[in-house]
Formats: C-alpha cells, sequence, structure tokens
C-alpha cells in the first residue's frame, strides 16, 4: 500500500534534514559534460567516472569534438568505465544529434532527450534537475530501491516508480529528493548491507516490517 502524501511529506522532510543539499557526486560544468558523465556512469562508479572526465573534458570541449571523436581512441579513452564499446557508440551519436538538430547545445526538455542516443528518462532526469536547475526525479538503481523500503512505491518499474513519487512528494523537491535518495542509497540504505543503525528513516521504513 503506497503510503499517504503526508507520510511521503514527513520522510522528505527527515531525508532532506539529514542532507539539506544533496548533490551528485558526478562532476561537470556544463549540461553536455553531465548528459556524458551520466551516459558513462552505466554499471561504473561515479568516482570512476569522474577519473576518467578529468582528462576527457579537457580534450572534449564541445559537442562537435565528441562529435568528431576517432571512434577507437575514444573507446580506449573512456575503457576505466566498463562496456566502453557501447557508450562511446552512445557518446559520439548523441553528440552527433545535438550538433546537427540543436546547434551543440543539450536541450532542456525531457521529450527532446530521450530521443538522443543513449538518454534514457533516468538520464534526462538527472541532466533537468541538476544541469538545468529544473524539478526532476530520476529514478536509478538506488531511488527504485529505497523507495520500495520505504513504502514509497510497489512497482519494479522506473517510469512507475517517478509518477509515484511525483504524486506524493511536492514539486519543489523533486530533484533534492530523488538526490537525497541516490546518496542514501549508496552510503547506508545498501542493498545487500544495509547500514539500518545509522539511518535517518528507521522509524518510517516499511521494508524492516518485512525483513
Amino acid at each position: 500500500m503506497i503510503p499517504s502524501m503526508s507520510d511521503a511529506i514527513r520522510i522528505t522532510h527527515l531525508l532532506l534534514k539529514h542532507s539539506p543539499d544533496p548533490r551528485l557526486e558526478l562532476r561537470f560544468e556544463s549540461p553536455l559534460q553531465l548528459l556524458i558523465a551520466v551516459i558513462l556512469s552505466a554499471q561504473c562508479t561515479d568516482a570512476r567516472v569522474n577519473e576518467v572526465t578529468k582528462s576527457l573534458f579537457r580534450k572534449y570541449r564541445k559537442a562537435s569534438d565528441f562529435a568528431t571523436a576517432d571512434v577507437a581512441a575514444f573507446e580506449q579513452e573512456i575503457r576505466p568505465t566498463g562496456f566502453y564499446r557501447n557508450k562511446a557508440r552512445a557518446v559520439i551519436e548523441c553528440c552527433r544529434q545535438l550538433a546537427a538538430e540543436y546547434q551543440g547545445e543539450v536541450p532542456a526538455n525531457v521529450e527532446q532527450l530521450t530521443e538522443l542516443a543513449g538518454v534514457g528518462r533516468k538520464t534526462a532526469n538527472m541532466v533537468l534537475g541538476n544541469a538545468f536547475g529544473a524539478q526532476a526525479i530520476a529514478v536509478d538503481t538506488h531511488v527504485a530501491r529505497v523507495s520500495r523500503r520505504l513504502g514509497l512505491t510497489e512497482s519494479q518499474n522506473a517510469e512507475q516508480i517517478e509518477q509515484d513519487l511525483m504524486a506524493q512528494v511536492p514539486r519543489n523537491r523533486w530533484t533534492a529528493l530523488s538526490n537525497a535518495l541516490i546518496l542514501h542509497g549508496r552510503r547506508v540504505c545498501a542493498a545487500r548491507k544495509p547500514r539500518c543503525s545509522d539511518c535517518c528513516l528507521y522509524a518510517e521504513c516499511a521494508w524492516l516490517e518485512k525483513s
């Protein structure tokens, strides 16, 4: 059973009180850099991505730079992030689309973003919420897991989880909550060994009743 809006607001308040300015751990200076970093972060830690992008973003500064990159060389540059062949194709094709359709600029629109190669709703919402200052909920594995444990959703589907959270949480808290859930899932509410004794949401956790 999905909790009431008041329950979700209380959970949001407690989480943001504990983490009042939650920010992504990916390092970026522009919407383009965040877009590339999120694509590279699939099945990879943010720390590893940050190591790779430190030099990558010095070499490739515009969408056209990525779009015209030598594929073989680019694959090796991002190899530490894993799945580097697929990621290289996605990044280069995405930037070709940006250069051809948007004059190299990243669109601030979820529909346009999700038409780009390698970009799903999670990536689009991360970019909108953190690079453009919009209100958006990005559902990654951490957001999905923590939301289910807290009883904020019962769904396994990312888009449905996004809709469930949007329906319960005030719009002006969407991005902050999304970021806070990501950090909470990494640092406290881990998949295998959650640190329940350190959890600021321990009293609110529905998962404890079933475990």
